[in-house]
């Protein structure tokens, strides 16, 4: 075998290693990756699902919510309470991400929000960060506000300067959200921010996916979280509309 011979030998067996590599690590994503519930997957037969969003159409829809979902976490697995957005006249567009990681293309909002489309953005979690730095650059000319749920907004994503109405919605048996990081990331919101809490719900509960690594055990049922969250977010809606 010549010298030439064995470099592409070599070329082609590290591709190949990185090829399997890559697929290895897809396969593990995937199996670590928070399922819907079967609630949830009922919930999301109302809805219609495209490459990049799924969508729960209200009819007359007062508003458009764009929500980015937490790390990890299958879009379908908050049906149960964007379901009861949709019922209440807000069209839901749930972005779908690479890996299920908003972190890897925070700025997706733009391919599903059309050019004229009123909305306010929000998420989950990792998710709630990342829909912070895509509305900290968007323009705000159809922007109409945005919410965390148990998520906080880093630099990138500071909103303390902006007029938009922000509303954070934390749970008192959140196991996961760094609370340190979520008290000194206040001053990065707007000083009218309406921070709320949902006693005995947990960081999972934001979802309807099951239990989350790192989290407490919730002291309230998931469809009662939901119905909070429901309740919580179609208040602050009113207001904006």
């Amino acid at each position: 075998m010549t010298p030439t011979q064995k470099r592409k030998r070599y070329l082609w067996g590290s591709l190949l290693t990185l090829a399997i590599l890559i697929g290895l690590a897809g396969v593990a994503l995937h199996v670590k990756t928070y399922q819907p519930t079967a609630s949830a997957n009922q919930a999301s037969q109302a809805a219609t699902v495209t490459q990049n969003v799924t969508t729960f159409k209200a009819k007359n829809s007062k508003l458009t919510v764009v929500f980015y979902p937490g790390g990890l976490v299958e879009p379908a697995s908050y049906s149960n309470w964007v379901a009861q957005l949709a019922q209440a006249g807000y069209t839901v567009k749930i972005v779908h991400f690479p890996l299920n990681l908003a972190v890897l293309a925070p700025n997706q909002a733009k391919k599903v929000v059309g050019p004229h489309e009123q909305y306010v953005i929000g998420g989950h979690s990792l998710g709630g960060a990342m829909a912070a730095r895509y509305a900290a650059m968007a323009d705000k000319k159809n922007l109409k506000g945005v919410f965390l749920l148990a998520a906080y907004a880093d630099q990138k994503g500071r909103l303390d300067h902006s007029k938009l109405p922000v509303l954070s919605v934390t749970a008192s048996r959140d196991g996961v959200l760094n609370w340190s990081h979520y008290e000194a990331s206040k001053k990065y919101l707007p000083r009218d921010t309406t921070f709320m809490t949902i006693s005995g719900g947990n960081h999972g509960g934001f979802g309807s996916y099951g239990h989350q690594q790192g989290d407490q055990a919730p002291h309230i049922s998931n469809a009662t979280q939901q119905q909070q969250v429901a309740h919580l977010l179609i208040k602050w809606l009113k207001r904006i509309n």
